[in-house]
């Protein structure tokens, strides 16, 4: 049963997640982000009605083992970028690296801190937990998730503009995804879980 507990975590991640795409396409040279105020740690900038409160909101009252959600992308213009030609890929993988940066932090303290409570190590279990599958499914190479920018960035142009233009239908295919095929993504959360959690 998801609890609200989730639904925070997953709010705070999903705009650290926003921020580092927005990091790194300033670092790139692009200040889209910057000049708009979304290079910024406050939710409040980041948050959608839909992504970051509707949707997580109706799995939790719909008893769905997992939260599933997003914020508000982060604007950056890929012209503006210095690496023309591998620019997108990098800021659309910063999201997905500090999800997963999160969980070896917080992996990490799992594993120092042996002496804590019950409840405060399933709230670290949590944290990690949350941040790999944002991971996971952001990796996932459907437009208009961080995947499909990583992936166009190798193709050829002509089929990169074709791939790409699946976003038209993006919405529609990530909802179909998270209701349906996001179970298939769990053992290969739950490996990433053992790792980050045992062998560090």
């Amino acid at each position: 049963m998801i609890t609200l507990y989730q639904i925070i975590i997953l709010i705070f991640s999903a705009v650290i997640h926003e921020y580092m795409h927005g990091w790194m396409a300033d670092r790139l040279g692009d200040p889209t982000a910057k000049n708009a105020g979304r290079l910024t740690l406050n939710p409040i900038k980041h948050l959608e009605f839909f992504g970051s409160f509707l949707l997580p909101g109706l799995m939790l009252v719909s008893g769905m083992p997992f939260a599933f959600g997003w914020a508000k992308p982060v604007p950056y213009n890929p012209y503006n970028l210095r690496d023309r030609r591998y620019g997108e890929a990098k800021v659309a993988l910063a999201g997905p690296l500090a999800n997963f940066t999160i969980a070896v932090i917080f992996g990490l303290l799992l594993a120092v801190l042996p002496f804590i409570s019950l409840t405060f190590s399933g709230l670290l279990s949590l944290i990690i937990y949350i941040n790999l599958i944002l991971m996971v499914f952001n990796l996932l190479p459907l437009p208009p998730l961080d995947g499909s920018k990583i992936l166009a960035a190798f193709l050829p142009e002509s089929a990169k503009l074709k791939y790409l233009g699946l976003e038209r239908f993006g919405f529609i295919l990530v909802i179909i995804f998270a209701w349906i095929g996001f179970p298939y993504l769990l053992p290969v959360i739950d490996f990433l879980y053992r790792a980050v959690t045992v062998a560090l």
